[in-house]
């Protein structure tokens, strides 16, 4: 399995100083933009399956254990502040439960029958997609979810970094990261983690951007929840219209910081008035 294997480069690592420490998961961390290079197609592929589950009224449903876990919870908490979406739209379903997502609950990865029951909890249909991320490809609780969803009829993707894993093969779409072994043996929230990460950025945020919540590249329903969004909002507005920066904050005041809104008005013969 590529991700338990040494990595030849840090045999070394326990003798190393902290810069050649430093160095050495510069120069390895690569291996991570190849993989996703790589990838281009499926990962183009799930952001068009993503759009149109968004688009239809349907969730993208993010399922993992451990780091991948984590890294799952962390991209769906982060969909509604950055596109003005319900909650409900991108889950996050991680091994060990929500307590899972702050702390290591390492057994929780070999279930297999709490993913099933979570994810009929959700009563998932045709118009969701399941997507499970498990470094190695073999995470017990993540394969038993994807085969679970695929039975129901539900569109799959697995992200694994092994080829050819039970993840892939189970999946309808397989995305395989090939970032090879860890400078710490084992430790997949190093590159594997990232490369995880790095791909739910691209697939959330392509999805979103396909389904209209992005003009030109701003984020118009960013939801303006302290001073830094507020001015944020005060910015796009501004920029997408002739509006002075003390305007785009009148209009923004006037308007529940909705910058849609606020362009709507400022369309309008009276939008200044």
């Amino acid at each position: 399995m590529g991700t338990e294997s040494r990595n030849s480069r840090s045999y070394g690592l326990d003798k190393m100083s902290a810069r050649e420490i430093v160095r050495l998961m510069n120069e390895d961390e690569g291996a991570v933009l190849r993989a996703l290079t790589a990838a281009e197609e499926p990962l183009a592929h799930a952001i068009e399956r993503a759009a149109h589950a968004f688009q239809t009224g349907g969730r993208v449903i993010y399922v993992g254990a451990g780091t991948s876990g984590r890294v799952a919870t962390m991209d769906a908490a982060e969909m509604p502040p950055t596109f003005g979406i319900e909650p409900d739209r991108f889950i996050a379903l991680i091994a060990g439960g929500n307590d899972a997502g702050g702390k290591a609950i390492e057994n929780a990865e070999d279930e297999i029958h709490t993913p099933v029951v979570a994810l009929n909890e959700l009563r998932i249909g045709a118009n969701d997609v399941v997507i499970g991320l498990a470094a190695s490809g073999t995470t017990p609780f993540v394969v038993s979810a994807i085969r679970h969803a695929r039975q129901k009829g539900v569109w799959t993707c697995g992200i694994a970094n092994n080829r050819n894993s039970p993840l892939l093969r189970e999946a309808d779409l397989a995305i395989f990261l090939d970032t090879g072994p860890e400078v710490l043996t084992g430790s997949t929230r190093l590159k594997a983690g990232t490369s995880q990460k790095l791909a739910l950025n691209r697939i959330s945020t392509g999805a979103m951007v396909l389904s209209g919540k992005v003009i030109e590249n701003l984020m118009v329903d960013v939801k303006a929840s302290n001073a830094k969004l507020k001015e944020r909002c005060a910015r796009i507005v501004c920029e997408l219209s002739t509006a002075t920066q003390d305007e785009a904050w009148d209009l923004l005041e006037a308007n529940d910081w909705n910058i849609r809104r606020v362009l709507d008005a400022l369309k309008s013969p009276a939008g200044r008035t």
